[in-house]
């Protein structure tokens, strides 16, 4: 993603103008959409070097964490955020769950032929934004346009970079039988956010996507010196999908609580009315921990001091089995089977 400005002599209209084919051909519209759109909200020292990649100091001490991922979301725009920031937030939480500080990302957009420049705009400024807030820099990326109708308006792919400090180990496959299982807040907002605006449900109260960079509740976490085990972030499959693959990693069986398992009341309702479950429901700005018995209520106490975890709770726990299940006790005292996510739920929710 190049600054290198063009020879040109009429600016890019922002307003009314249209994603062309020359806009991904490499020449002079490619340039100046670089310069007058990306570059204008991404600036920084390493995009301003102008290359095709950026030259980034080595940071001492510690390893480094690398995460990539992609982003399809339909509609681009949903209550409580878009696009833009979904992209930056969620690679960012990919890397902090490693127990790293995120530091820079890499953006690579794909553009439909014809996509208004004003929606790209506010895409690139929402990235920009979400971006600065979370202290990481925009460093490197590509463009690239397809013809009209086989990108759906805009996909973004991102590559995210960041150290993990000496002595912080955390991995899928270090859950332990006995260990606590703590859920940072509420489940299923981002999936039934989009899905409301997707189909028009008009519910009596607006469900709001959770979408959020969660590297500094992870600091305040790890700050505590306990003995954290595993962290994820349940997106696509939620937070079903994402204990079997913990437990299958660590070869442990888990045990939740229904009724410890949070879930706002609008979320709630929407899925008993889409005959949807909310523990498959994707979400965007919460994490799962796998922390030691003895350190639990440590961990839980400074979840709830920080924003992003003021309903955080103890959700399970994990159990010794040999077939690796994920079992949960229900509101009517029985048991069942929370099995992987089997299908698509819902589709394009990231």
């Amino acid at each position: 993603m190049s600054a290198v400005r063009p020879d040109y002599v009429r600016p890019l209209d922002l307003k009314h103008g249209r994603v062309d084919m020359t806009h991904g051909s490499g020449g002079r519209a490619m340039a100046q959409l670089i310069e007058e759109l990306f570059a204008r909200h991404f600036d920084n020292e390493f995009l301003r070097q102008g290359n095709d990649g950026a030259t980034l100091p080595l940071p001492a001490g510690g390893r480094l964490v690398m995460a990539c991922d992609g982003h399809v979301v339909s509609p681009l725009f949903f209550p409580g955020g878009d696009i833009g920031c979904l992209c930056v937030h969620g690679t960012i939480n990919d890397v902090a769950v490693m127990g790293a500080k995120p530091l820079w990302l890499a953006a690579s957009f794909i553009l439909e032929e014809g996509f208004p420049l004003a929606d790209l705009d506010r895409i690139v400024a929402s990235m920009a934004r979400a971006a600065t807030e979370a202290g990481v820099l925009v460093v490197t990326g590509d463009t690239k346009v397809v013809e009209q109708g086989k990108a759906d308006g805009v996909f973004i792919a991102t590559t995210g970079v960041g150290v993990v400090p000496e002595g912080v180990q955390l991995s899928g496959e270090r859950a332990r039988p006995g260990d606590a299982i703590l859920l940072s807040g509420t489940l299923g907002d981002h999936g039934m956010a989009i899905m409301a605006q997707r189909e028009n449900l008009g519910f009596s109260s607006a469900i709001v996507s959770d979408t959020a960079a969660l590297h500094g509740l992870i600091a305040a976490m790890l700050a505590t010196g306990a003995d954290i085990r595993v962290l994820r972030d349940p997106t696509r499959g939620g937070l079903a999908t994402t204990l079997n693959e913990i437990a299958r990693q660590s070869k442990a069986g888990m045990m939740l609580d229904e009724a410890m398992i949070p879930v706002n009341p609008e979320v709630a309702a929407a899925c008993e009315f889409l005959g949807l479950d909310p523990l498959y429901v994707a979400n965007e700005g919460k994490l799962v921990a796998i922390v030691a018995e003895c350190d639990a209520e440590r961990v839980l106490s400074a979840m709830r001091e920080h924003p992003q975890g003021a309903r955080a709770a103890r959700i399970g726990t994990v159990l010794e089995d040999a077939h690796h299940f994920v079992q949960m006790t229900t509101g009517f005292g029985g048991r069942r089977i929370v099995d992987w996510l089997t299908g698509e739920q819902l589709p394009r929710i990231c």
